[in-house]
């Protein structure tokens, strides 16, 4: 009945052909803007990854950046505070050496997410008993390695991924 004689298409047919592309030309405007949308915004990639030069940072100093809305510490550890955080081993929670937290032929330098893994507080540097940091807000207290020592704080703080691109310039993310 969708033909005639000759075996030609008929105009009904063609209709219905061209009514299903339509349809599925719709269907793709619609789905795209949404599919669209999952992805990263700009701002958002931008954030990513965020690109230090060390060199920057003094022998005992720390530097705050801001990495994806959070802020980390860049900590150029003096001789002692290496020597002391070497010496205790592996200790926190979970237990980890410097070594684990460091990068190897970069071991000065520490960097972390400095928010108190407890409610996420900012913790002072220099501070607390073990020469690291301390959250005043609940009373945790870190090492020079980051390492929870005392306190309510169930994790040392974070170490995000990052890696050296040269001997001075970090990128983190």
């Amino acid at each position: 009945m969708g033909q005639n004689e000759g075996g030609d298409a008929t105009r009904r047919d063609f209709i219905h052909i061209a009514a299903g592309a339509a349809a599925a030309g719709a269907g793709v405007m619609v789905a795209w803007p949404l599919i669209n949308q999952m992805s990263p915004a700009a701002d958002t990639l931008a954030l990513a990854s965020i690109e230090f030069d060390m060199s920057k940072v003094q022998e005992g100093q720390q530097v705050v950046i801001k990495w994806q809305g959070k802020p980390v510490f860049v900590r150029y550890r003096t001789p002692a505070e290496l020597q002391k955080v070497e010496a205790e081993g592996a200790v926190g929670s979970p237990a980890q050496t410097d070594a684990e937290r460091t990068k190897a032929g970069h071991e000065k330098y520490l960097v972390v997410i400095g928010s108190c893994t407890h409610l996420g507080c900012v913790p002072t540097f220099n501070a607390g008993e073990y020469g690291g940091w301390f959250c005043p807000c609940h009373g945790s207290h870190y090492d020079a390695s980051g390492r929870i020592r005392k306190g309510p704080a169930p994790l040392n703080l974070i170490v995000p991924a990052y890696e050296y691109l040269s001997d001075t310039r970090v990128k983190i993310g």
